[in-house]
């Protein structure tokens, strides 16, 4: 109807990049770029383009190639510093944003996100609340937990509001930070505290969130949902690894197979090396326990040469008082460590599923001036000493610290670790603490069923099972 208008022009070329069909966005920009009064405009759009293709250089240049008094121009490069990693420097440019723009919920946002790659969680749930917090006092309409607190409420759909309030991407970013935390509640009612939506109409990265932090209660639902993500272009770059890992964590290893192999063009973009050699590992271990060993071994060997690098080089630094050093060495020490103990996990299983116990304490001996402090090590250190049935004081000197750890909310310890420890005191003479244990358990249980009576826990139950088949033998 109106060929020749541009602003017209524009928003074809903004819905084409929305819908991903960048290179038919890329084109079009290349015509109105010749119209001065959207040179300027169109320059920031072909940027974004470039940006969402990956092309980081390219879109370098063409920020840079914008006004310098345009505040955009900050912005922009500070979204580039993020995609290189360059995280404090991006959380620069947004924190100066922020002072020179005043508050704006997606600056909020960036601010957040960088935090959160940062891994200091406080400040990005700081930001987070304050964009809650503007949502709720400005857009009442948006319902905001409302859906948590069990009031039936009609979608809000995918508005322009709720767009310019970035509280999905807050919420979002929330539940991401109590999931890393595993604070699995937490992190479902951020999901569900979000403005109300069909299921239809909900976004990528809240339908990846929501398979995954509900996947121990909807395994069946989170496949499907993580599937589906998968066939859509794009989908959020971690949906490629997790389903490929929860496959292989709950012995689905020939569909884990499956993916890999259907989706190779997908292996180099989405897996790192580690991650990559991590699941071939897990997978061959179904055909070849002693190739798989092998296998983890040698990305065992790589991780435990890393990890004594990074000691080295964080007594170095703090003998030099370079604080900044010591806490950036840190934070690569955490994330060397997150990744071996999968591995170490993954080799004890083998010998776990022959039921060589002596072999799996062997392995985790190796381990010990690394994973000492690790909740995950100990608790697996606890569970292969128990095992052995010669050695329940050892076990209880593991299991006990984990159970006094979450001692004032007890029911959140799984029952079998609840169960194990009161085996454990029964078998080395120690009747009173298996008994002010179950007392503490079942007056907690009593508590809940007061409470909330539709909230059913078994876990005194279970305790009483496993120690009445346990001492019959």
């Amino acid at each position: 109807m109106y060929p020749e208008d541009n602003d017209y022009k524009l928003y074809h070329i903004q819905s084409l990049y929305q819908a991903c069909m960048y290179e038919e966005a890329y084109q079009a920009c290349n015509k109105l770029a010749e119209e001065p009064d959207y040179k300027e405009r169109v320059t920031k759009l072909q940027a974004a383009i470039k940006y969402s293709q990956e092309d980081v250089l390219s879109a370098k240049n063409l920020v840079n190639a914008c006004s310098s008094s345009d505040p955009d121009r900050d912005v922009n490069l500070g979204c580039l510093l993020y995609k290189d990693g360059n995280y404090e420097e991006a959380l620069e440019k947004f924190t100066s944003a922020l002072q020179n723009q005043g508050f704006k919920p997606y600056l909020a946002y960036n601010a957040a996100l960088c935090y959160y790659r940062m891994k200091e969680y406080g400040p990005s749930l700081k930001y987070c609340a304050d964009i809650i917090e503007k949502g709720i006092r400005d857009h009442p309409e948006l319902s905001i937990g409302m859906q948590t607190e069990g009031i039936e409420v009609r979608s809000v759909g995918n508005t322009l509001t709720l767009h310019e309030t970035s509280l999905t991407e807050a919420f979002n970013l929330k539940a991401a930070i109590e999931y890393q935390l595993k604070n699995m509640d937490a992190a479902r009612e951020a999901l569900t505290d979000m403005p109300p939506r069909a299921e239809y109409e909900l976004d990528a990265v809240t339908l990846h969130n929501q398979a995954l932090m509900n996947f121990e209660h909807q395994p069946s639902e989170g496949f499907e949902k993580l599937q589906f993500l998968l066939q859509q272009n794009p989908f959020p770059p971690e949906t490629f690894a997790n389903i490929l890992l929860l496959y292989c964590r709950h012995d689905f290893h020939d569909l884990a197979a499956e993916i890999l192999a259907e989706n190779a063009h997908l292996t180099y973009k989405y897996l790192t090396p580690y991650l990559y050699d991590f699941l071939d590992a897990i997978i061959t271990q179904q055909t070849s326990p002693n190739d798989a060993y092998q296998k983890l071994d040698e990305l065992a060997s790589r991780h435990t040469e890393q990890l004594r690098k990074l000691t080295k080089q964080v007594q170095e630094h703090r003998n030099r008082n370079d604080t900044e050093l010591v806490k950036k060495t840190v934070i690569e020490y955490e994330e060397c460590l997150e990744r071996y103990v999968p591995v170490l996990m993954a080799q004890a299983k083998i010998y776990w599923n022959l039921r060589n116990y002596a072999q799996v304490e062997k392995i985790f001996r190796k381990s010990v001036e690394f994973c000492n402090d690790n909740d995950i090590w100990r608790l697996n250190v606890a569970h292969v000493l128990f095992m052995q049935e010669n050695k329940f004081k050892e076990a209880t000197g593991f299991y006990e610290p984990l159970v006094r750890k979450s001692y004032s909310d007890i029911l959140n310890v799984n029952p079998i670790i609840l169960a194990n420890l009161c085996v454990s005191y029964i078998m080395t003479s120690q009747n009173e603490e298996a008994e002010e244990l179950m007392r503490k358990i079942e007056k907690e249980e009593d508590q809940i069923a007061f409470e909330e009576p539709d909230k059913k826990y078994f876990h005194h139950c279970i305790v009483n099972l496993v120690i009445g088949y346990v001492t019959d033998f």
